[in-house]
């Protein structure tokens, strides 16, 4: 029998992005609508429904834009021009925008791009729907996606106050409730040490809602008579002192280069090219000089982060003179129940060995101490929790996980009963939270629910294997023992480099600031009974 073909109608679908809708943004992409044509026609319409939590006063503006390109969520590359089919500066639930725009025989598509007004509610959620087009030849019914977009506040973005990359997010609450978020100032481009960075600091005094100008709080300038780009600072952690309210923040000092044969670069100036980094050949060796080793730097801050004293360097005090690196672990640290403060800290052994460990203070910062490696894995940034009976467990970045995609790619995971003087492995290690090697998150949060004391592990990374994407944050709790895989939640589906910081805001809520494929640092907050 001969084959009869049967030409496809046309058809109109959507696909919705699982990502930040952010305040401080132009044009988040919501969605793309993709109208598939078996001959020409002009578009004439297209209704939009638009749902809930967020005031539709708060959407600044509405642009459908058209092209024949797929316009990638993060960068739109164009191989064909961008048509603006139709804008608004108001939006009500119902919408229809018209126009004129004729359409080729093959596939076009629609962006729709939002942007909010910054009286936005950062903690609202937003559904857009496209429900059909209509051509000249008819209309085109679209299935809908109900997915709902949570706002979220573009806390720093790219170039913006003339710096070119912010990276490496801390969170923290201070001891009054203010919002204390920490970040790499990369003045000169995205790359880590060595280069011209300082350690940013935004506060917010109203749970996350608005933000204060960015504050310098560790800034080395050109000690030692050498430019600032051989004076970086970076991989901030930050502690609040809850006996006190006193603030640190740790971060990594480089002075000059060392290269890759341990040897300190002499005569640099401005126009020096020279580069190394602490982690990778012998960029940092065993020492204390500031000519043999990366420094480890805090500064204190009594007024909830008002004001921040000068750099104390803590080297000496903790650092084993054989270790070729110790530094802080970018992130937040924590109080224990006993008052014991506690930095979670990484560095290279005396082979030059990655490892994860503590270090800690039960004097109220005066002085500190730095405990056993946690692992004999090659382990590098990490997270320290304290659980239900005091054991502490530390969480922690796999450099096998680089290369390990199988069932044991996973988070290390170790815990300690008496300060890092032993270590034993937990059952979870490897086989928990899957991570494509990255900087992750946990926190413990502490709520009262119907009169009743309860507390839950929380944990954000990119949920996978191999690429940063997909930011989540999951929930425990049974102290670590499980992460129920259907009690998380997805903020950021696009790729992104992928580092974030959690803290509890209040009794019911979560912040988290995380890089993001849509600003270099967002702040969202979510609501604990969304994970309860």
């Amino acid at each position: 029998m001969p084959v009869i073909l049967v030409a496809q109608a046309n058809q109109a679908t959507q696909k919705k992005y699982r990502i930040p809708l952010v305040i401080g943004k132009e044009n988040n992409t919501v969605l793309h609508i993709k109208i598939d044509l078996k001959e020409t026609a002009t578009l004439q319409e297209v209704d939009i429904l638009t749902t809930g939590t967020v005031s539709l006063d708060a959407i600044k503006s509405v642009k459908l834009l058209a092209s024949r390109d797929s316009m990638a969520i993060d960068i739109i590359k164009n191989k064909e021009p961008i048509t603006l089919f139709a804008e608004t500066g108001s939006i009500k639930e119902s919408n229809t925008f018209t126009g004129a725009l004729p359409l080729q025989k093959g596939t076009t598509y629609l962006r729709l791009a939002l942007t909010l007004k910054e009286s936005a509610d950062a903690g609202a959620f937003l559904n857009i729907n496209a429900t059909s087009v209509k051509l000249n030849t008819g209309r085109l019914e679209i299935a809908p996606d109900n997915y709902s977009n949570r706002l979220g506040i573009a806390l720093r973005q790219h170039t913006q106050d003339n710096v070119h990359t912010y990276r490496i997010p801390g969170l923290a609450t201070a001891s009054d409730g203010t919002l204390l978020a920490t970040y790499d100032v990369r003045y000169d481009g995205e790359r880590d040490l060595q280069g011209n960075i300082d350690i940013g600091l935004s506060r917010s005094t109203d749970k996350g809602k608005t933000w204060q100008p960015m504050q310098i709080v560790m800034d080395m300038g050109t000690w030692g008579d050498l430019p600032e780009k051989f004076n970086g600072v970076s991989d901030a952690n930050i502690l609040v002192d809850k006996n006190t309210g006193t603030i640190f923040i740790a971060g990594l000092w480089m002075y000059g280069v060392i290269n890759d044969q341990g040897k300190w670069v002499e005569g640099l100036n401005e126009e020096s090219k020279d580069w190394n980094h602490q982690w990778i050949t012998k960029g940092s060796q065993p020492g204390f000089g500031v000519k043999q080793t990366a420094q480890f730097l805090i500064v204190k801050s009594t007024d909830n982060g008002k004001t921040w004293g000068k750099p104390i360097n803590l080297t000496k005090m903790c650092k084993q003179e054989e270790w070729w690196l110790w530094a802080p672990a970018p992130g937040q640290g924590i109080t224990l129940k006993d008052g014991t403060l506690i930095f979670p800290t990484q560095g290279r052994d005396a082979e030059g060995k990655p490892f994860s460990n503590i270090t800690f203070s039960k004097d109220g910062g005066n002085t500190w101490k730095t405990s056993k490696a946690a692992a004999q894995e090659a382990t590098t940034e990490n997270m320290v929790v304290e659980l239900t009976d005091g054991t502490l467990m530390l969480n922690m970045r796999s450099n096998a996980n680089s290369h390990d995609t199988t069932s044991t790619n996973g988070r290390a995971i170790a815990i300690t009963k008496n300060l890092g003087k032993d270590w034993t492995i937990h059952a979870t290690s490897h086989n928990a939270l899957p991570e494509p090697t990255c900087m992750a998150s946990v926190i413990r949060h502490d709520f009262i629910q119907n009169g009743q004391k309860k507390s839950v592990l929380l944990f954000s990374n990119p949920d996978s294997k191999t690429t940063r994407k997909n930011i989540t944050i999951k929930v425990s709790y049974d102290d670590g023992k499980t992460w129920p895989a259907d009690k998380k939640i997805l903020l950021d589906e696009g790729k992104s480099r992928g580092y974030s910081c959690l803290t509890s805001v209040d009794n019911n809520t979560i912040g988290i600031l995380y890089e993001s494929s849509q600003a270099d640092m967002v702040f969202q907050t979510v609501k604990i009974n969304e994970l309860l």
